[in-house]
């Protein structure tokens, strides 16, 4: 069975942060399944469904986005679908 997770980035727009987040992903082997991202006035906002069905560890994804979030002054956060889809129902 997949196991999904939801990506969000949040920081200013600058150059390369599709890049460094895509690439965390895939040294860890994590597949993005749909992606969208926005750029409103200077911030940029990105979604990111990702099969994390190999990953056993979801924290140690986290910790590896943690050098991507410092040079980029980003926010990135991951959580299981489910998690996600829970959090947010109204």
């Amino acid at each position: 069975m997949q196991k999904r997770a939801i990506v969000s980035v949040v920081g200013k727009d600058q150059v390369g942060i599709i890049a460094k987040v895509t690439n965390v992903l895939a040294d860890n082997q994590v597949n993005i399944l749909d992606i969208s991202q926005t750029i409103l006035q200077d911030f940029f906002t990105m979604m990111m469904l990702v099969d994390v069905s190999d990953l056993s560890d979801l924290d140690m994804l986290q910790n590896n986005f943690k050098s991507v979030e410092t040079s980029l002054g980003l926010k990135i956060s991951i959580q299981l679908e489910d998690v996600f889809q829970a959090m947010h129902r109204v």
